[in-house]
């Protein structure tokens, strides 16, 4: 069994059990979230889909962690001209483990 979520603008395909980074959410570490946005759930080789989304599934996981990233290196050059600018990124997350998955 698996289904198809929705978070933060991205896709995801989980599992029962499955540990997975979203963009930051709310909670604290150690308890319990919906995940509501459910798009596509398969069972036993057959497949449910919403229009976009499945009003009576759901996905309930618990949150791990709250942390950042690893930074990424955004430099700017323009050759010739004496113009150079770097600056760097790390992104928030949070990582969740997938505890079940409902109809």
């Amino acid at each position: 069994m698996y289904a198809v979520i929705r978070s933060g603008g991205k896709q995801y395909r989980v599992v029962p059990g499955q540990t997975i980074r979203l963009e930051k959410m709310t909670g604290d570490p150690g308890s319990r979230i919906q995940l509501g946005e459910v798009l596509l759930v398969e069972n036993d080789g057959k497949f449910q889909s919403g229009k976009p989304l499945l009003a009576n599934a759901k996905v309930e996981a618990t949150v791990l962690e709250h942390d950042r990233a690893n930074k990424i290196i955004v430099f700017k050059k323009k050759r010739k001209k004496q113009y150079r600018r770097t600056r760097g990124h790390r992104q928030y997350f949070t990582a969740v483990r997938i505890e079940s998955i409902t109809l």
